[in-house]
């Protein structure tokens, strides 16, 4: 498995959203719903409408099989709200264009990721990318490791904090003031 980072930088973000939006509405709610959940792609892709209706997302991780309950933010909320006017209940939120009522899978959320990084010239990016730029902004916006590390469920703080690329960060800022 390839070591992905997070998407530092929040122009980079607004960016692919308007580039996602402009390709397919459904990438682009896919990759607003993981950056603002940190839910890996696998719980992504299996969520239907009716699990984001409410002001809560409530349900079970696949990897973890523990029991997740996110509050829906605003931003989110809203997105999600425009995004299924019209759908059914039991949709997959991210149907496969192959027809049938099923999800995309986690091969097409990847070339959906791919793309986008080569847009903008990205390296090391990926499905995970989402899950870690929820992480990083989380973590930027609150400073407490602790709840990054809660509600990645991580067992160590110091797993989160590599996880997120602040580790990488911490060693960049370093050597940008080191020198002999």
């Amino acid at each position: 498995m390839n070591f992905v980072q997070p998407i530092r930088d929040q122009e980079t973000i607004d960016a692919i959203k308007e580039f996602l939006m402009k390709r397919s509405h459904r990438n682009y709610m896919m990759f607003v719903l993981g950056i603002n959940t940190g839910l890996r792609i696998q719980d992504i892709l299996k969520l239907r409408v009716r699990d984001v209706n409410g002001e809560y997302l409530v349900m079970t991780e696949m990897k973890t099989d523990k029991r997740k309950i996110i509050e829906i933010n605003p931003l989110l909320k809203r997105e999600i709200k425009r995004y299924t006017a019209g759908q059914q209940e039991d949709d997959y939120l991210f149907p496969s264009r192959q027809g049938g009522n099923r999800p995309i899978k986690r091969d097409m959320a990847y070339k959906i990721m791919k793309t986008a990084a080569k847009k903008f010239g990205l390296v090391d990016i990926g499905t995970h990318t989402l899950r870690k730029t929820f992480g990083y902004h989380m973590y930027q916006k609150t400073k407490d490791i602790t709840l990054v590390q809660t509600l990645l469920n991580h067992s160590d703080k110091a797993i989160t904090m590599r996880y997120i690329g602040m580790d990488q960060d911490t060693m960049n800022a370093a050597m940008r003031r080191f020198g002999l």
